[in-house]
């Protein structure tokens, strides 16, 4: 594959592209843009590979948001590598063990920790989610209900409840961040408004 058909987009084109659609950065690599917020990371590939019967194949990557640009060029190229050695993804991608949440906490951490300007933060977030949340961490990620959430955050609520909506918050969002990766589905069982709102007593 020629170098000139990859790495078209520039991390500054991805924060500023606003206009829906989907935009190329080169080798099967798409950013789709439903809204100035709504930005996520696709792979799009033939498979089979130069049949007459291919299909097109769409693979969410995540959100642009929790995925850098040089992040998703890197699993990009491990999927062109896949399909190059007569793999396809998506059975790859069934293969896999389903992540548990602690797993995914600490590697999000990880991918997070750039754009924090305070080093701090990273190890208050590890913090919060290895001791507080303890019994989430070696639930699969797609198996975290809302009864799962209430039980970290009950002995908390109300006797330290500052410490009890951070932990709430951050729950929140490592399983967003999971969502735009493709690795849960649904609504978001740490959601305040409409939802932990109406099961917790408020706080103080």
């Amino acid at each position: 594959m020629s170098t000139r058909t990859l790495n078209r987009l520039t991390a500054t084109q991805v924060a500023r592209t606003a206009e829906p659609g989907r935009h190329a950065d080169g080798g099967g690599l798409y950013l789709s843009v439903d809204g100035a917020t709504r930005k996520r990371w696709v792979f799009l590939y033939q498979w089979p590979v130069g049949g007459a019967g291919g299909k097109r194949v769409e693979l969410g990557l995540g959100g642009a948001r929790d995925l850098s640009l040089a992040q998703a060029r890197t699993e990009a190229a491990r999927l062109r590598n896949l399909i190059a050695t007569g793999t396809d993804p998506r059975s790859e991608r069934v293969r896999i063990k389903p992540q548990s949440f602690g797993a995914f906490a600490d590697s999000h951490i990880e991918a997070m920790r750039p754009s924090w300007r305070n080093p701090k933060h990273a190890d208050q977030w590890r913090m919060t989610l290895s001791v507080h949340a303890a019994p989430l961490r070696d639930l699969p990620l797609a198996e975290v209900t809302t009864d799962h959430v209430l039980k970290v955050l009950h002995p908390l609520w109300l006797r330290i409840p500052e410490t009890a909506q951070r932990l709430r918050g951050r729950i929140e969002a490592v399983l967003d961040a999971a969502k735009a990766r493709g690795l849960r589905e649904g609504e978001n069982p740490a959601r305040w408004r409409g939802h932990l709102d109406q099961l917790l007593p408020k706080a103080r």
